[in-house]
């Protein structure tokens, strides 16, 4: 699971929710930009209530928590690092699942895809990296 997008692959996540790093990174960039918290401040492993969770629930949930405080998600822009499957074929509908899940434009989300170059435990093909940013703006 790739941003609430299921991507095949011979291999998957492991995760105590459902593994979507894509998900888990953008719930720390929002929470994280509004002063709120952590995804696991909130959503803690370990903890029974989380187990096989559905990510994009928990993103939802995260940016509620976010609009609640007076903040608007102005963008979010984000990357996945892994050396296979390549996700360039599947970005766009992974984009408009996000804008969904969030209730912003589709244009206001971007992914980038790279690779690690064989380095380290995602360019071993063993992992998969996700990192987020957003711009939050104040609503006055």
């Amino acid at each position: 699971m790739l941003g609430g997008v299921e991507i095949p692959f011979h291999k998957g996540e492991e995760g105590y929710s459902d593994g979507d790093v894509l998900a888990h990174a953008i719930c720390d960039a929002l929470l994280g930009a509004s002063a709120l918290g952590d995804i696991g401040e909130f959503f803690p492993p370990g903890d029974p209530a989380f187990k096989d969770a559905d990510s994009m629930e928990l993103l939802r949930n995260a940016a509620l928590r976010v609009k609640r405080q007076g903040w608007r998600i102005v963008n979010i822009d984000c990357i996945i690092v892994c050396e296979k499957p390549k996700v360039l074929p599947f970005r766009d509908v992974i984009r408009k699942s996000l804008a969904e899940t969030l209730e912003i434009r589709v244009e206001n989300v971007f992914l980038k895809g790279k690779t690690a170059e064989g380095l380290g435990t995602a360019g071993r093909g063993k992992a998969a990296e996700a990192f987020a940013v957003c711009l939050l703006e104040k609503n006055e």
